[in-house]
């Protein structure tokens, strides 16, 4: 091997672990539970509303609820998008909104140094995680 592909092989290695590294230290949400309640007049459905703190930086891996979600932004501003549609930047009092079959593609803090908060009301499966992990 070349010296120059050798140095252009660890280049690319150092590089792939800055991003690694950089990834892995993007803040994560924290997500707080505020009410389950059965639909008795849907069956098998419930609301689930949570209240999402994402702290400076914060960035949701590519997920997907299989629900009907609505966000509602009390603080900060989010930038949001599923597949197929296109991000939008929410600020205090908007609102989005996300299909059972829709993939969302990003969600972040629009903001590395202040905090945001938001609020989603789920309508969902009975018993089943509102949060599913996308490859």
């Amino acid at each position: 091997m070349s010296a120059i592909a050798k140095t252009g092989k660890q280049l690319l290695l150092a590089c792939g672990v800055l991003l690694a590294q950089h990834a892995a230290a993007a803040p994560e949400a924290v997500v707080t539970p505020l009410l389950t309640r059965d639909l008795p007049n849907i069956p098998g459905k419930e609301v689930l509303m949570i209240n999402v703190d994402y702290p400076p930086g914060a960035i949701d891996p590519v997920h997907r609820h299989d629900a009907h979600a609505f966000v509602y932004v009390l603080e900060g501003s989010i930038v949001m998008g599923v597949k197929g549609g296109k991000e939008v930047t929410l600020t205090k009092g908007q609102t989005f909104y996300e299909g059972p079959n829709d993939i969302h593609t990003v969600g972040r803090n629009a903001s590395t140094t202040q905090p945001a908060k938001f609020i989603v009301t789920l309508i969902k499966e009975k018993g089943v995680d509102f949060f599913i992990p996308v490859k």
